[in-house]
């Protein structure tokens, strides 16, 4: 008989919280009991699990009694302060925050790249950035055959990567631009709406934000490649739902572009999507709520020997967060 676990999830009421309820559901995990837990602000209230109501309970130090799995989706200052006094209890812990991503005992994990890391673990597991995982899941299958030896890329992503009250400042700049209202930006530094900011995360001192240097810093990790480079842009964009980013990639092996095409197309959790001529390539509306990214524009790079361009979309609340981390406790 399979095994059920008792699973709880921390940051229940937000939006990769609930995301990660939904794929539990809908993917059939084995669950015997799921506990449901947010901040003191958010306990009382409800969420759905298997057409049932799962009450929301603050978070204590007792909370993981008898839990085998805790995926945690509420920021870092609770990772750091609950993700050990989970794994002292029994749990194995799923982070999505960044608070662990480049501990060296804690492995970092995309299922499809670098699976058996699980194997590694202590208690905790790392979940990646969500435009990380979304460009490594069309650059990695390239460097197996071809070794990537770096890319420059600009990404385009989404205000719901910021919360849902992004999502509501996009809402509520729209109605006043189409009213002719003043508008006021509370989340962003500008406002987003009819607008592209060159600035998600924060500035660091060569000049990159945080989010700029994930790509290089993880993907290093996740690839097992430390002598990857990556130079990015990072924008954030008036779309509800799903990154996208654009790469140039440079190899160290002659590379083709219908060679390229055929391994994109038999790579795990991406699908091709590449027919330019009948205006058919990767855009958010088609992947939100989707599970696998998408890829497309694929032509060799022109500024490079060995080089190719491509474009990937994904939804950074499934592949660069919820998904990502239910894969993993399938792993587990």
């Amino acid at each position: 008989m399979k095994k059920r676990y008792h699973i709880a999830v921390v940051g229940a009421t937000g939006a990769v919280g609930i995301e990660m309820l939904r794929v539990l559901e809908r993917r059939a995990f084995p669950v015997a009991s799921i506990r449901a837990f947010s901040s003191k602000r958010s306990a009382g209230k409800s969420v759905e699990f298997q057409d049932e109501k799962i009450p929301v309970a603050e978070l204590t130090r007792d909370s993981f009694r008898g839990i085998d799995i805790a995926l945690f989706s509420a920021g870092t200052p609770v990772a750091r302060e609950f993700a050990r006094i989970a794994r002292d209890s029994g749990a194995v812990v799923i982070d999505n925050s960044s608070t662990f991503r480049m501990e060296p005992d804690v492995p970092l994990v995309i299922p499809e790249i670098n699976g058996d890391d699980v194997k590694l673990h202590r208690g905790i597991i790392a979940n990646p950035n969500c435009t990380t995982a979304v460009a490594l899941m069309a650059i990695y299958p390239l460097h197996r055959v071809f070794n990537v030896s770096r890319v420059f890329a600009s990404s385009y992503q989404a205000v719901s990567g910021s919360g849902a009250r992004a999502i509501a400042e996009l809402e509520r700049q729209v109605r006043a631009f189409a009213e002719n209202q003043p508008t006021a930006a509370e989340v962003y530094p500008h406002p987003i709406a009819f607008n592209v900011l060159p600035h998600v995360d924060v500035f660091l001192d060569g000049g990159y934000t945080k989010e700029e240097m994930k790509m290089q810093n993880e993907g290093r990790r996740i690839m097992h490649h430390p002598e990857f480079r990556a130079s990015v842009t990072c924008v954030r964009v008036p779309v509800y739902r799903a990154h996208s980013v654009a790469v140039s990639a440079e190899f160290s092996e002659p590379i083709s572009v219908e060679r390229a095409r055929e391994i994109l197309a038999k790579a795990p959790g991406l699908e091709l999507v590449d027919e330019p001529a009948r205006n058919r390539y990767p855009m958010p509306l088609d992947v939100a709520g989707k599970d696998n990214c998408q890829v497309g524009r694929v032509r060799r790079d022109c500024a490079f020997e060995n080089g190719l361009a491509f474009w990937v979309s994904g939804d950074q609340l499934l592949k660069g967060a919820a998904l990502n981390a239910v894969q993993i406790a399938e792993l587990l």
